[in-house]
């Protein structure tokens, strides 16, 4: 074959430029997954529980200070709270200081923008108490998740006999966000890598993702469940690890003490 033989079209050079296409809903999303994946893993690589309290004490007490903020109606108690909690995450990590302060103050500004029409009639006491109230409630839950391990967290519901079916449920919810989790960023990296050009169809890729993930997690359930079935596993949770009363919980149990009897001294709880 000669050259003139070779048609026009490819002699020329192929100087193919994709149109760009927007990723940020891939991008936040599989952003999303890492960052509660790092969460659940910082948590599970620590040995021990960072302030190194019994993680009954800090369950029980974080409940028992969530219900004492919701029935108080004294401002004063409510800023003796935020204090002590502000006073609590000097000592954690500078990143999950971050994560808990944004955290918070974002549902606290929702709070408000939600409450700000009721000021606007005159009625700024909701305004005044509530979006306090859901600052410390959040910051306190926050910080039990940052301090506390999950499995830690799961063994102190068995010490207060809470249902073993409901501590499976919370165990394996936990380990499937994981390997689901990491499941889903490479099906998410797989899609970004062979998107090219614009697609204006990633409703079809999307549904197609959830389709797999669907059936990915019906197949870990069954395999879990042959798993746990062949072990001899007949749904009953059992502590063996022994319980030491440290330094550091009676620290704790006496703090929590004064915040119960700020309560009572500064509470107002049946007076508007």
């Amino acid at each position: 074959m000669t050259e003139k033989d070779i048609p026009e079209w490819l002699l020329k050079n192929e100087n193919y430029v994709p149109q760009l296409d927007r990723d940020t809903f891939v991008n936040k999303s599989i952003t999303s997954l890492l960052s509660v994946l790092s969460h659940i893993r910082r948590q599970s690589g620590h040995k021990t529980d960072l302030f190194g309290i019994n993680a009954a004490f800090s369950v029980i007490f974080t409940i028992l200070f969530v219900v004492l903020l919701s029935v108080s109606r004294g401002l004063v108690f409510v800023i003796t709270a935020n204090v002590y909690l502000l006073f609590m995450l000097c000592f954690l990590k500078s990143e999950d200081i971050v994560v808990i302060l944004k955290t918070s103050f974002g549902v606290a500004i929702f709070t408000f923008i939600i409450l700000l029409p009721t000021a606007l009639y005159g009625n700024f006491y909701s305004i005044a108490m509530i979006t306090p109230k859901v600052f410390a409630s959040v910051t306190a839950v926050n910080i039990l998740s940052r301090s506390t391990r999950w499995n830690s967290i799961t063994g102190a519901l068995k010490t207060f006999f809470i249902p073993d079916i409901f501590i499976l449920v919370l165990d394996i919810t936990i380990m499937y966000i994981t390997m689901l989790g990491e499941f889903s960023l490479d099906m998410l990296y797989a899609l970004r890598l062979r998107s090219v050009g614009k697609n204006k169809s990633k409703h079809t890729s999307l549904a197609g993702i959830a389709g797999t993930m669907f059936i990915k997690s019906k197949e870990m359930a069954e395999d879990t469940y042959a798993a746990m079935e062949c072990r001899g596993f007949t749904g009953e949770y059992r502590i063996y690890r022994k319980f030491k009363f440290s330094f550091a919980d009676a620290l704790y149990i006496i703090a929590n003490v004064l915040i119960i009897l700020c309560f009572i001294y500064f509470g107002r709880y049946l007076r508007k």
